[in-house]
């Protein structure tokens, strides 16, 4: 049985639980409002506010409900338009009207959704709320009219209290009163409801389902799913002995928002925009991105810098493995059946230490890279101490450039010196010609992707001569 809050009303479900949400609500509850657009979580039309208990607190998110199975609503609150609509409009409605920001208003409901969204949240800056909608795509106007929205709503915005702001929010009509009782529902449908663990059950074991329910949804549909996403186990960050543990349903917002990672990695911000959308990023999981084993997965190159370890659980023995060991083919990867990983685990840097994380695609975000690299190094003296150093989209399996960093560990990071390891790393790669760029194209961008990790590190050592020079 799956149980939700699904706008004011208590859900009780057998349906598959691999059944969307956005086909739930549309087909099983006949809410219209929630738009069948791409299925692929690009587009926004089905966004929807996802409300669940973090840490005994309320918090609301945007999702893309044609990427949300049964199974990740389970114990949440769920609202769709229908949800926040009250006898009058709302600020986000009004200013939306008011800018003409919406013409053939296919799109509108999703960026209704998350404006709404925007305002439930803390940071209510003119910056924040255009982040907000990176993920709906609107194809009449242009986008001018509805940032001239997003601008109008947050001066209406301004006085918002840091406490008790869900009240002043229905007490100046931006959300329903019935928002008040919520967080008493969740606390009474996770009080009667026994925590399900991954290995005690014969079940599809899924992450944010962000891939999965893209690449064969059909198929998802029909499966028994295991509620893994934001399990209470597995969602956490902490340290301990210079040491980091990530638990596998943390999702990359949780990355960005965690305050350990944060202060691991203070450009952490810029690194998570060049992945996905915000609704994207709110649902897919960082054991996900390893385990969907693509050649070119974000959150995969970044932890192979990290030179991270993965801790696997098979019926309640665990195991550890390398990240760069994992994988040994196309989608093929040292993972049995009936395992599934628990945690993520890296050596906290040296405060000394230098990392970085680049991406090319086609579009600067929201998209899925051609070539994408990280980098993590400690010198001393000029000499390279430790170096990591990874690659997707250069090979049938995310890389992690041993050869490379084998030859560049003891060295000084001299103009020849470079140009060398530059030669070693080309060869050590494999990339194929495809949509995203010719195998020529992507060694290419590899090369420019080191020299902009160095860059970062060295400004003063590659000047636009010695560059020339490479």
């Amino acid at each position: 049985m799956i149980k939700f809050i699904l706008n004011r009303q208590k859900i009780e479900t057998v349906l598959p639980s691999g059944t969307t949400v956005l086909d739930f609500v549309r087909y099983h509850r006949h809410l219209s409002g929630t738009k069948i657009g791409c299925r692929e979580g690009d587009c926004g039309a089905c966004t929807v506010i996802v409300g669940s208990l973090e840490n005994g607190n309320l918090q609301y998110k945007t999702m893309t409900s044609c990427l949300m199975p049964l199974s990740n609503a389970n114990g949440k609150h769920i609202v769709t338009v229908e949800g926040i609509n009250m006898e009058n409009l709302s600020p986000v409605q009004y200013v939306m009207i008011e800018n003409n920001g919406t013409q053939c208003g296919f799109c509108t409901v999703g960026f209704v959704m998350s404006l709404t969204a925007f305002v439930l949240s803390e940071n209510l800056n003119y910056n924040s709320a255009i982040s907000s909608i990176d993920g709906n795509i609107c194809r009449c106007t242009g986008y001018k009219s509805i940032e001239r929205a997003a601008k109008d709503l947050v001066l209406k915005l301004e006085g918002k209290p840091v406490q008790n702001r869900l009240i002043w929010l229905i007490e100046n009509k931006f959300i329903p009163g019935y928002f008040l009782e919520i967080e008493g529902k969740l606390n009474d449908l996770k009080g009667k409801q026994k925590t399900i663990q991954p290995f005690d059950i014969q079940k599809v074991v899924l992450g944010g389902g962000t891939d999965l329910f893209v690449q064969k949804p059909e198929k998802m549909r029909k499966e028994k799913l295991t509620n893994f996403y934001d399990h209470p186990n597995l969602n956490q960050i902490e340290t301990k002995d210079g040491k980091c543990f990530i638990g596998a349903s943390m999702t990359a917002s949780d990355l960005r928002n965690s305050e350990v990672i944060r202060a691991i990695f203070p450009e952490i911000n810029s690194y998570i925009k060049l992945i996905a959308s915000t609704p994207i990023r709110n649902m897919a999981t960082i054991a996900g991105n390893f385990t969907n084993a693509s050649p070119i997965g974000d959150m995969t190159i970044f932890f192979l810098a990290l030179d991270a370890e993965i801790i696997l659980n098979q019926k309640r023995e665990n195991r550890s493995i390398k990240l760069r060991d994992f994988y040994f083919d196309y989608k093929k990867m040292d993972k049995a059946s009936d395992e599934f990983i628990e945690s993520i685990v890296f050596e906290i840097p040296d405060k000394k230490a230098f990392f970085n994380f680049e991406k090319v695609s086609k579009r600067t975000h929201l998209d899925i890279a051609s070539v994408n690299s990280a980098c993590l190094m400690e010198i001393e003296n000029e000499v390279i101490q430790k170096i990591h150093l990874s690659a997707g989209g250069v090979g049938p399996i995310p890389k992690y450039l041993n050869k490379t960093c084998t030859f560049l560990k003891g060295k000084k990071t001299e103009t020849t010196i470079i140009k060398e390891a530059i030669e070693i790393m080309q060869n050590e790669i494999s990339p194929i010609s495809d949509a995203r760029g010719s195998a020529d194209y992507k060694k290419l961008l590899l090369r420019q992707l080191f020299i902009a990790h160095l860059l970062k590190f060295f400004p003063q050592l590659l000047t636009p001569q010695r560059i020339a020079t490479l």
